[in-house]
């Protein structure tokens, strides 16, 4: 149970095959836009499919994206077949700076968001599936353009590279180090030894997700498209909604149900649900971090709950449903709203915040530091002061029954520190630029967290469109951390890294 930064070993010996292979990537990259531009061509057809003229927007987009892409395989052209960490690292960071450059252009170029820092904040927000928006009128936009913000989530949901990883073979570059730098997760259960076939095997299971939810919503009288897209998002655990009220907007208890349940079912390892098809159902039963979860979303739930019984008079059913949507929405970093939590008690808005910042499971499409994380934390820590009285005692880290090696404690310990320094510096970052320090605390760690929700000004009811032009840089750039899990965007700083040694 390594953690992927100290298990996956070095590619290559010697110096030649220590430099960045630059042709390589481009190549690579080159090939990714390209995949892209088909991307944008999806939201061309279904504006074309309600006769909208958006469509010309996203052929301007497509036919950019593809030309950028042909001058980086042209850069490209006769690369070595080999990568290194380094090179994955390259890779992903930069492939998710490139889709979200180019993926803005449909935004920008209808003019349905005619600020550069506003279109990038929200296709990021759309990528990232962190799900927080500029925008203030949802309801005016075109099917083509609402369906890409929702498509935006479900293609960055299990990850843009992790997609492209079982496409890449056919091209004859794929590789086991993009999967490698792209999830950096805690563990990574391998459900088949070709990262290829493992990444296909899960998008069969993101697939049946989809499918199913679309199914129910359409059930309970939401529209196909209205479906489709929401399933996207909630699949994702992004959080962009058709609708400028959100799930709201149809006050329905069983969508919200629905909704809920789904959300939940995306924050669990999707590895699990690999072997439950394989009738494993006791990996899924019995798994730790599986129970932690639900026992984390039930225990806030039911505070939460209690709280708005006695404080906002909700009846029992009602306290419940609002509880148990806010407290998912977050601890799943998805971002639907159905209430208002700026009006409930304060104390439960540091619950709201506790759930933002833990997110789902490992192996999910959630974000935030993941329950995975925080058990070994809170398991190390009870070790530590059983040490105090019992010096000499051995006091091994448990997961599953298995024992965590040290090494990878102590990168999670690392790893929850940087995300809390990246944190601080990003909320000091926000309040020099005259944000409140609750509304700057609120934004930055559910950017970091990918949940799309915050506190004060910038909660569940409002957009973000408020915050200045800096800020949005700020935070567009810590979605990207985020959703990367730190590492391959901080690897892009340190000056080392570009060392050809």
């Amino acid at each position: 149970m390594e953690d992927s930064f100290s298990r996956n070993a070095y590619v290559g010996n010697g110096r030649k095959n220590s430099l960045i292979n630059q042709k390589m990537i481009c190549r690579i990259l080159g090939l990714l836009l390209f995949i892209e531009g088909v991307m944008l061509m999806v939201g061309a057809a279904v504006a074309l499919f309600y006769h909208e003229s958006d469509y010309i927007y996203f052929v301007y987009s497509t036919l950019i994206t593809v030309g950028a892409g042909g001058v980086l395989v042209f850069l490209g052209r006769n690369a070595e077949n080999r990568l290194t960490r380094r090179d994955g690292y390259c890779i992903v960071a930069f492939t998710w700076i490139l889709f979200s450059a180019f993926g803005m252009l449909p935004f920008y170029i209808s003019g349905a968001i005619p600020s550069i820092p506003d279109a990038f904040f929200e296709i990021v927000s759309g990528f990232t599936t962190t799900g927080a928006t500029i925008l203030d009128n949802i309801e005016s936009l075109s099917h083509g353009i609402l369906f890409w913000r929702c498509f935006s989530h479900w293609i960055g949901g299990l990850g843009i590279v992790f997609f492209t990883i079982a496409v890449l073979p056919i091209f004859g570059v794929g590789n086991q180090v993009l999967f490698s730098a792209e999830a950096t997760g805690v563990t990574h259960d391998k459900i088949h030894p070709k990262v290829s076939i493992m990444a296909k095997w899960l998008w069969t299971v993101y697939l049946i997700l989809t499918v199913s939810e679309t199914l129910l919503l359409v059930w309970g009288g939401m529209g196909w498209f209205d479906a489709i897209c929401h399933s996207f998002s909630t699949t994702a655990t992004g959080g962009f909604s058709t609708k400028q009220s959100s799930v709201a907007y149809w006050n329905s208890p069983f969508i919200e149900y629905v909704i809920a349940i789904f959300m939940m079912l995306s924050s669990l390892n999707f590895s699990l649900y690999f072997m439950c098809l394989k009738g494993k159902f006791r990996h899924l039963l019995k798994d730790d971090e599986v129970k932690g979860f639900l026992i984390s979303v039930f225990t806030v739930t039911l505070f939460i709950t209690v709280a708005l019984i006695i404080n906002n008079h909700y009846d029992v059913e009602k306290a419940f449903r609002k509880a148990l949507f806010q407290v998912v929405t977050v601890h799943s970093s998805t971002g639907f709203t159905t209430d208002d939590y700026n009006f409930w008690p304060p104390f439960t808005w540091m619950l709201i915040m506790y759930a933002t910042i833990v997110g789902g499971c490992t192996g999910s499409t959630s974000g935030g530091i993941k329950v995975m994380r925080l058990l070994i934390l809170l398991r190390n820590a009870k070790n530590e002061l059983a040490r105090l009285i019992h010096p000499r005692a051995v006091f091994p880290v448990k997961i599953n029954r298995q024992t965590v090696d040290p090494l990878t404690i102590s990168a999670v310990t690392t790893f929850t520190l940087l995300f809390l320094i990246c944190g601080f510096v990003g909320w000091v970052l926000l309040m020099m630029m005259g944000v409140g320090l609750t509304d700057a605390f609120g934004t930055v760690f559910s950017s970091m967290g990918n949940a799309g929700v915050a506190l004060g000004n910038y909660g569940p009811a409002f957009s973000w469109s408020g915050l200045p032009d800096g800020a949005k840089w700020v935070l567009s750039f810590l979605m990207l951390l985020g959703r990367l899990e730190l590492y391959a965007i901080l690897l892009m700083f340190v000056p080392s890294f570009w060392h050809n040694r």
